[in-house]
């Protein structure tokens, strides 16, 4: 545990994980392009002798063997670490062999090209998009899925078992892939728990009831359990946002349509997320579908499961 992490994005997922390490012991070299953030690392930690607070992301990675990092997109990620042009980037500035684990959400094929390039400037890559949102992040019970050879992944186990549980999915990208899988089984679900409990409430149920009584059914699930809450009570407090959603589906059909698929809910569900964005709710939680599901039905979409029956 004596060499650093560099650690870059401190954003809503990125400052839980980032603690998570530091309770654990690992010391950590930690940037965010905002310094609001590194204050608030700072503010929560106070006097870890562990933390290191960079003012810029070449200070954080300089002689590291590992580089994690959690931004909000693949440009960003792109943009920070390689710059315009194919190669190693910043992590030219990291010591030899040393590995670069991106666990934000970017397209797969981007995830492969950044392996590549490192591949050939003798560093390693490893694709380990999560699931599980702050609550995950806080607790160290993600979903880690991880795309990149097994040996590299098993080389930096210890760091990423504080942070959930860690699944190796294939080569490359594959990591990238799982993600785009969760992110599209969790759209349609949010869409599908909507649904059935704003036709509990407009048919005269008690949406509350209703939800309690299909659950442990076949029915059941995360979303049902936790979303259908916040659903109940309007808490859209972001965890997971109605952007982040929507990019990824949109890159999911992308994905799709590159291997000659259609996904046609994915599709419908990717053209309502739009359309709760286009009506302000971007930075709400991805549960807020609701709202645009009532007002695709002429429904004010403050309060809809009260006020409907």
């Amino acid at each position: 545990m004596n060499a650093p992490i560099a650690f870059l994005g401190l954003g809503r997922m990125g400052l839980p994980m980032a603690l998570r390490l530091l309770a654990a012991g690992f010391p950590l070299r930690a940037w965010n392009r905002s310094e609001a953030a590194r204050t608030a690392l700072a503010a929560a930690a106070p006097a870890d002798a562990r933390l290191q607070l960079c003012a810029t992301a070449d200070a954080a990675v300089a002689g590291t063997g590992l580089v994690i990092t959690m931004l909000s997109d693949g440009p960003a990620l792109r943009a920070l670490l390689f710059g315009s042009a194919p190669g190693p980037g910043v992590l030219a500035l990291a010591a030899p062999q040393a590995t670069l684990c991106d666990m934000s959400s970017i397209p797969p094929t981007m995830a492969r090209e950044h392996a590549e390039w490192l591949s050939a400037a003798g560093f390693g890559a490893l694709d380990a998009p999560v699931s599980g949102g702050v609550v995950g992040a806080r607790d160290g019970t993600l979903a880690i899925m991880a795309g990149g050879a097994p040996q590299l992944l098993a080389r930096h186990a210890a760091p990423l078992a504080v942070l959930g549980r860690v699944t190796h999915v294939g080569p490359a990208g594959a990591g990238q892939l799982a993600k785009l899988a969760n992110q599209v089984i969790v759209g349609i679900t949010i869409g599908a728990v909507a649904e059935a409990l704003l036709l509990a409430a407009r048919g005269g149920a008690d949406p509350a009831a209703v939800r309690a009584a299909i659950r442990g059914g076949f029915a059941e699930s995360r979303i049902l359990e936790l979303h259908g809450a916040r659903m109940l009570i309007d808490d859209f407090v972001p965890g997971g946002a109605v952007q982040t959603q929507l990019k990824d589906l949109a890159t999911a059909l992308d994905e799709a349509r590159a291997a000659g698929l259609d996904l046609p809910i994915t599709g419908l569900l990717r053209s309502l997320f739009a359309a709760a964005r286009d009506h302000g709710d971007a930075a709400l939680d991805h549960a807020a579908l609701l709202r645009e599901l009532a007002r695709h039905n002429g429904l004010a979409p403050d309060g809809v499961l009260h006020a409907a029956g």
